[in-house]
């Protein structure tokens, strides 16, 4: 059975082995190299509740993660978050990363935000079919703005904006 959860500090060591296959294997992150533990403490310190990580659950173990992050230090900024998400590589396709987004949205709705962006890199179809199911909409291209594995890359700009109550 699959549990969506708040994530905890016990958490951090599963969170950070993900987002580390996903830095050295995928375009979904533009982190180049492993994270250590001392950094994924600082980015755990900067979540809250009005920038949550959750966590999903399958029989004890830890198989993704979603967060909504600050999107920018401007005070005007303050109502919009940036997603993330991510799952282990050997539990994809299970409806898993949906079951995350579902929930993260939420999460950031019951916070106040007004928009959430996310940045989708290009080649990563099943994730922009996936933002695009719980309502994000394309809003722009960003051209050859990152390099990975040698290769240029265009990102991919979605916005999910929150309907007034």
């Amino acid at each position: 059975m699959l549990t969506i959860r708040p994530a905890t500090l016990t958490d951090l060591p599963a969170i950070t082995d993900i987002y580390n296959e996903s830095i050295l294997k995928t375009v979904a992150t533009f982190d180049t190299e492993p994270k250590t533990p001392e950094e994924q403490m600082i980015w755990f310190a900067e979540h809250g509740p009005k920038y949550p990580i959750l966590v999903a659950e399958g029989n004890g173990i830890v198989v993704g993660w979603a967060s909504l992050s600050k999107w920018s230090d401007r005070c005007a900024y303050s109502d919009t978050a940036e997603i993330s998400l991510y799952v282990r590589e050997n539990h994809q396709g299970k409806g898993i990363g949906r079951k995350l987004l579902v929930a993260i949205v939420e999460e950031g709705q019951k916070a106040g935000l007004h928009t959430i962006i996310a940045r989708i890199a290009e080649a990563s179809e099943a994730s922009i079919y996936l933002h695009k199911s719980v309502g994000f909409e394309h809003v722009g291209t960003m051209k050859e703005v990152g390099r990975k594995f040698g290769k240029l890359l265009d990102v991919y700009l979605m916005q999910k904006v929150y309907d007034d109550p």
